[in-house]
């Protein structure tokens, strides 16, 4: 086994890629393309079409996520963004062996395809998918317990007993940053609201990384801060691009409470906290206060102040009264699955699932 391996964990909103043993990843790139019509060739097919990473600041209309809630949508984005990732450390570093995570529930089809453009056309010597909760629960350095992995397409729950997933236990929630995002956008903009407005998208990501928090109880929160007078708290108010300050209503603030009241903001499904308890009752009784003691915490919606404070007193106050749930969540917790990938990418109980290129080339000539 190689002395490193290239490590890409790539999500709905966001990419991270980088060398094993590294305590973070040394590259993050928002998981977005562009296509420009060539000027040579101008046209709507993607073919007659330049694609690069990004947002272009002069044509923002161009953009999209290839990857979306987790399914890849255009995998001539994927590849482009992958292909971007192995030149840049192809031109510091040899050619080492690539990890690639995948969500759970990825389509055969789509392994194929993955297999296709990794050996084919970039021609990696070896290479393992690793399933993404997996990854999280290695993170945490424990083999038991319940990952919660919620980040900008969807929230993910999956109890593991001994390092094994927990055969049909898993949930999976369309409910996740982008939802934040969309109502962050209708709200504050109104019928104006355009997500390739570069003004409009800085507001919203600006509001959601330095502004939003969970309350712990919606109620009380709501009459704090509507009790409080016009201009009493500087960092409630955002700037026009004209300079004309305006200040965020209550419920903009409280935006991430939709991942625990989720019909507050007239949507669909469970919260995380009820999606969390029927998960772990889907399991075995004797099993129960083993996997609440180990919930794990994780992707960037974790972070927002009072995340895992709000899930730890939903949990105790739920279903499991009688049962001590334990919240455990690391400093890097948005790198969850890339940490975790790091520390397997050398363990010896994974070298079966390796491929080579040589295994790959041998088994399309069968």
């Amino acid at each position: 086994m190689a002395a490193r391996t290239i490590i890409i964990d790539h999500g709905s909103g966001f990419l991270k890629a980088g060398l094993s043993g590294w305590n973070e990843p040394q590259m993050v790139v928002p998981s977005i393309v562009n296509y420009m019509p060539c000027r040579e060739n101008p046209g709507p097919s993607y073919a007659q079409r330049r694609v690069s990473l990004g947002i272009d600041i002069c044509h923002p209309e161009t953009y999209s996520y290839p990857i979306e809630r987790g399914r890849v949508l255009n995998w001539d984005g994927v590849q482009h963004i992958w292909t971007f990732i192995l030149e840049k450390h192809r031109q510091e570093h040899e050619d080492f062996p690539v990890m690639i995570t995948e969500t759970p529930h990825r389509e055969p089809m789509d392994r194929k395809k993955t297999l296709e453009i990794m050996f084919e056309l970039l021609d990696v010597p070896s290479l393992l998918l690793a399933d993404q909760l997996e990854m999280s629960l290695y993170a945490s350095g424990l083999l038991t317990g319940v990952v919660v992995d919620s980040g900008y397409g969807l929230t993910r729950v999956q109890p593991f007993h001994l390092g094994r997933p927990l055969r049909d236990s898993g949930k999976t929630l369309e409910l996740a940053g982008q939802d934040l995002s969309a109502y962050l956008f209708q709200s504050l903009f109104k019928e104006r609201h355009n997500p390739h407005d570069l003004f409009q998208l800085e507001t919203v990501m600006s509001t959601q990384m330095s502004k939003c928090y969970v309350p712990q109880n919606l109620g009380e929160a709501l009459d704090f801060r509507q009790s409080l007078p016009s201009g009493a708290d500087e960092s409630n108010t955002y700037q026009l691009p004209d300079g004309t300050a305006v200040e965020l209503t209550p419920m903009q603030r409280l935006g991430p409470e939709m991942f625990f009241s989720p019909q507050v903001f007239d949507l669909q499904g469970p919260g995380i906290p009820q999606a969390v308890a029927e998960s772990v009752s889907s399991c075995e009784a004797s099993r129960h206060h083993l996997l609440l003691s180990h919930v794990m915490a994780c992707g960037g919606n974790s972070l927002y102040p009072g995340f895992t404070k709000r899930l730890y007193k939903e949990l105790t106050s739920g279903p499991f009264p009688s049962t001590k749930a334990t919240i455990w969540m690391g400093s890097n917790r948005n790198f969850s699955v890339w940490l975790g990938a790091s520390v397997v990418a050398h363990l010896s109980t994974y070298r079966s699932e390796w491929m080579t290129r040589e295994e790959y080339m041998e088994g399309t000539r069968l």
